[in-house]
């Protein structure tokens, strides 16, 4: 009987391991099916064919060109007359007058020949222009009253070429063209940030560096009543165009902000943690409410609040430093709570064996245990809410994002965006570094 027992008994056990065996095969074979399936549904759900269709990688070309180059606009008023030559169009990079680029050549009165790149040239006179491409020929765009004129030298409209009733865009190697009843504008595309250093306007823009070093120590003075060094100074922080004075006060606003929202968040969050860690609350509807609290605040993401205080306390950095400090509240308190709740008992024992009071075993016997976590832990915050305060300030109304928001928004200042978003990857590394280096001096060790 016992001999037919530990048989059965084998049996049972050879049957529930193959039985396992079978289930986890069948898992093997499933899950890639599965997760197969899930990807061919999202290929479909997300449109991933009709990308090729809707891509327009001219347009992805302009903007990566535009990112690190700038484009001078030469702009013919074609009711009025006249001709305006301005990088990137915009009045503060207006050239003054008797003042021309280096490729635009004067023919006429209201006319000019105008160098671009790959060998292409243009030719504005009047209300007439001529684009001409090598190894295809002049195209020629004429207003005429309502009408615009488009003369190309095979009679046919290349690709590079979009033509309507009201208006003409020649889109070229060497540069743009844009023809509307309004005006006629030639574009050409140049390496680099121009008037990034200095303004047309200041009698310092268009020279090298040793020439700069020169007058930075000569005893001439370029402007009355100021030195060299001081007026160079004086331009570059000043200048209108990149507007260097109001950036830097955008990235103190910004790490203010992060600042503010992160080190409120603590303050606030540390003494009510104490209420959310059993150890320290016996209640159990004390810790279950201030548990959904911290639940609530952090559920609703930074944004959300951003937005519900910008239409309570209207725009500007502080709305986003308290929409910081509520969101990190939540989190900061379930932290704090769960470091709470793994402190030693015997440390705050022998506090106690000294006769100190309630407040004096936290101070004494539970802070010093979680201060590494307390500090770890907001240092890191710190850091990334600083990345995270660029896209709130954008909301609010301050800080680099505002910056950032209104350069994209325009679709042309694009370089600026470069700058923008280089200034903010910087601010982030110096965060980072700024943390690293704070959390070995308070913490011990080395990042």
């Amino acid at each position: 009987m016992t001999a037919t027992a530990d048989m059965a008994q084998a049996n049972d056990m050879k049957q529930t391991a193959a039985a396992l065996v079978a289930r986890k095969r069948l898992i093997a074979i499933l899950t890639p099916v599965v997760l197969l399936g899930y990807f061919i549904y999202l290929f479909f759900a997300f449109d991933i064919p009709g990308l090729a269709d809707r891509a327009r990688m001219d347009n992805a070309a302009i903007l990566v060109a535009d990112s690190y180059s700038y484009k001078t606009h030469v702009t013919h008023d074609n009711r009025n007359g006249g001709l305006v030559f301005a990088i990137e169009g915009e009045n503060k990079g207006t050239y003054p007058e008797g003042m021309t680029p280096g490729f635009v050549s004067r023919t006429g009165e209201d006319a000019v020949s105008i160098a671009l790149e790959a060998g292409e040239t243009a030719e504005i006179d009047g209300s007439t222009l001529r684009y001409n491409i090598p190894d295809y020929g002049t195209v020629t765009v004429s207003v005429e009253g309502r009408d615009i004129v488009l003369d190309t030298p095979d009679g046919q409209t290349p690709d590079w070429v979009s033509a309507s009733g009201a208006r003409v865009n020649i889109t070229g190697e060497g540069g743009r063209a844009i023809v509307t009843r309004a005006r006629t504008e030639v574009y050409r595309y140049s390496f680099g940030w121009e008037l990034f250093w200095f303004t047309l306007d200041s009698p310092f823009y268009g020279k090298s560096l040793g020439k700069l070093a020169a007058l930075a120590v000569s005893g001439d003075r370029v402007v009355e009543g100021k030195g060299n060094f001081a007026a160079m100074v004086h331009d570059f922080w000043n200048n209108a165009m990149w507007r260097h004075k109001d950036v830097i006060w955008a990235i103190f606003e910004t790490i203010l902000m992060a600042f503010l929202g992160t080190m409120g968040a603590a303050l606030v969050a540390l003494p009510l943690a104490f209420l959310a860690a059993r150890n320290f609350t016996r209640l159990m509807s004390i810790r279950f409410a201030m548990r959904r609290f911290f639940d609530f605040v952090r559920g609703v993401d930074g944004l959300i609040w951003t937005i519900i205080l910008s239409r309570a306390f209207g725009p500007g950095p502080m709305t986003g430093a308290l929409a910081i400090l509520i969101t990190d509240t939540g989190s900061f308190g379930k932290m704090f709570s769960e470091a709470l709740e793994n402190v030693d008992d015997k440390q705050i024992e022998g506090v106690s064996s000294t006769g100190a009071k309630p407040m004096q075993r936290y101070r004494f016997g539970v802070i010093p245990q979680i201060t590494p976590v307390l500090l770890s832990q907001i240092l890191y915050y710190l850091e990334s809410n600083t990345r995270s305060a660029t896209v709130i300030g954008a909301i609010t109304g301050g800080g680099i994002g505002l910056l950032l928001t209104q350069a994209i928004i325009t679709q042309k200042d694009w370089e600026e965006v470069s700058y923008y978003i280089v200034l903010v990857i910087l601010m982030v590394i110096a965060m980072d570094w700024f943390s690293g280096w704070l959390r070995g001096k308070l913490i011990g060790g080395s990042k």
